[in-house]
């Protein structure tokens, strides 16, 4: 089986990477615009049976606390939309996308793949902008009720979904969403609990 691991950033998977000189890694740059086109360029070169994207992320609910890894079920691009009348609209909402023309089901990047990995599946969003205001938060939380956010992988989702690759979206939670006191953040515990999830998931699929 042909993997490609995929990360905004090599700290992120540098254990992982040190230890699997077989197994292709692309290191995308931070959001979505760098991974859409990284990842669609790194396609185009070689056929892959399957895309991984590892990273932390932030947590919108104490049910997923800092240090634990998911599998993203679904993912979509938060803030591409209209603010109009103190009020937020997507595309969706106000008839510029139909929001179950492909990639989309529902508004949504779906992931079809069935198997979680005995991690927890959460719903995440991806957004442009990292904030601690309030607002930002509440948003969000109101208009999708999102357990997660990043910065990238709506487009990962987008890119494979549109490429017919299977793909699994791993994320390690290191913060709570709106904390930018990052002395408080787990970060080390993420990245741990995130490469050891990775290198076990990787050893499962290679040995299919």
């Amino acid at each position: 089986m042909e993997i490609l691991v995929v990360s905004a950033t090599r700290m992120e998977i540098a254990p992982f990477a040190e230890l699997n000189m077989n197994v292709d890694t692309l290191i995308t740059g931070v959001g979505a615009p760098a991974c859409m086109y990284t990842l669609t360029k790194q396609l185009q070169r070689k056929h892959y049976d399957m895309a991984i994207q590892a990273g932390i992320a932030g947590t919108f609910r104490n049910a997923f606390p800092p240090g634990e890894t998911v599998v993203v079920k679904q993912d979509v691009f938060a803030d591409l939309g209209i603010h109009e009348k103190d009020e937020f609209f997507t595309l969706f909402d106000k008839g510029f996308a139909d929001h179950n023309t492909t990639p989309y089901t529902s508004g949504w990047l779906v992931n079809e793949w069935p198997d979680d990995f005995s991690l927890p599946r959460a719903n995440a969003v991806t957004i442009n902008t990292v904030s601690d205001k309030f607002e930002q938060t509440e948003l969000y939380s109101k208009k999708y009720e999102p357990d997660i956010e990043s910065m990238e992988g709506a487009a990962f989702h987008y890119t494979c979904i549109s490429e017919g690759i299977p793909f699994v979206q791993l994320r390690s939670i290191s913060n709570f969403v709106g904390e930018r006191i990052k002395t408080n953040w787990k970060m080390k515990e993420a990245v741990q609990s995130l490469n050891e999830n990775l290198q076990r998931i990787v050893e499962e699929l290679l040995n299919k």
